[in-house]
């Protein structure tokens, strides 16, 4: 076991305070010390050390300043090329009222690299290898969906030095790389019905703001590209999410809690709850109205990530929503999202 005090000689004229002076300590914080680590009848209590012979004293005492900076040293404070790893594994599950859960699972490649021309960070971003509930998907219209989107792969997305996706680096690119493709879709999947899915996919991704908010509004990318300087909060603060996709944005409030899962990485966790006065039904309708509600929703938001000590990269992040109405919920959605 490693031994962080040994024992002080009292010399005449030694008090507390120039103890501790000579330590970096206050008094109060050397008392509190000693009195933790020496037998019961050793206690001290007084600025004066008469007849007290010996005191405990650290040997390598942190002031508060110097645990804060320990503290942000080993958490993210800056988006880097190194934060993101090229794979992720995820596992996502919904649950309602109103059918039983599902469970899908993919894989995400990301491959993010500063422009140094634009003075930017551009993400590259694709999804494959889907299962729902442990299958591959066999129906149709989730065939055809995931085709369409396969079809788009990889995305590059503009990414700021806060982690935060802001647009696509070229949107014309991603519309070109459809059209040339839509024929060939469209001779697999024949009929009308597969059509007019071909033809309102082509409309939504050709509207720039709207296919850049079908991807905000994941609870995926919520969670996936977190704000950096939530890692180095301390206290309360706001903070929107869309709780559900392609709804609007709630305000919340989160706490922050830190700790070390083990020598090399770090658990954040943030807690949070609506605070914004606005009906369960308004946030799943997408639909805000303006007059004031007398039956707010309630909702819960938690998201864990770990990160890597020294290398400051994301090994993990998990994130659970859950939205209710008079104590019974409505719409919970997990999602755990695994490095490698």
């Amino acid at each position: 076991m490693e031994i962080d005090f040994l024992q002080y000689q009292v010399r005449n004229g030694d008090t507390l305070t120039s103890i501790a002076s000579r330590l970096g300590m206050t008094s109060e914080e050397l008392k509190l010390f000693h009195n933790s680590h020496c037998q019961k009848m050793d206690k001290v209590w007084f600025e004066s050390l008469n007849e007290v012979k010996n005191i405990f004293v650290p040997t390598n005492f942190k002031t508060k300043a110097d645990k804060e900076q320990e503290r942000k040293n080993c958490l993210p404070h800056q988006l880097s090329d190194s934060f993101f790893a090229q794979k992720y594994t995820v596992n996502e599950t919904f649950e309602s009222l109103f059918g039983s859960p599902v469970t899908i699972n993919y894989t995400i490649d990301l491959n993010l690299h500063k422009d140094k021309n634009k003075g930017q960070y551009i993400l590259s971003y694709s999804q494959k290898d889907f299962t729902s509930d442990g299958n591959t998907p066999d129906d149709k219209i989730s065939s055809i969906s995931i085709a369409c989107m396969q079809s788009i792969m990889p995305l590059e997305f503009v990414i700021n030095e806060q982690g935060k996706i802001t647009g696509f680096a070229d949107h014309k690119k991603i519309t070109d790389t459809f059209s040339e493709q839509h024929q060939e879709l469209e001779e697999f999947y024949t009929g009308k019905i597969f059509q007019s899915y071909l033809n309102t996919f082509e409309r939504n991704i050709n509207d720039e703001m709207f296919l850049l908010k079908q991807f905000q509004s994941t609870l995926l990318f919520q969670t996936l590209f977190p704000k950096i300087d939530w890692f180095q909060k301390k206290t309360r603060w706001k903070e929107s999410f869309y709780l559900i996709q392609n709804s609007f944005s709630v305000q919340c409030e989160l706490n922050i809690e830190q700790k070390n899962e083990d020598d090399n990485s770090v658990l954040t966790i943030l807690t949070g709850k609506i605070t914004e006065l606005c009906t369960s039904q308004e946030i799943i309708r997408g639909i805000k109205l303006q007059e004031s509600t007398s039956e707010p929703a309630s909702g819960n938001i938690l998201l864990e990530y770990i990160t890597h000590i020294k290398n400051k990269n994301l090994l993990q992040a998990k994130a659970s929503v859950l939205l209710g109405h008079e104590e019974e919920f409505i719409h919970q959605h997990h999602i755990n999202i695994t490095q490698g």
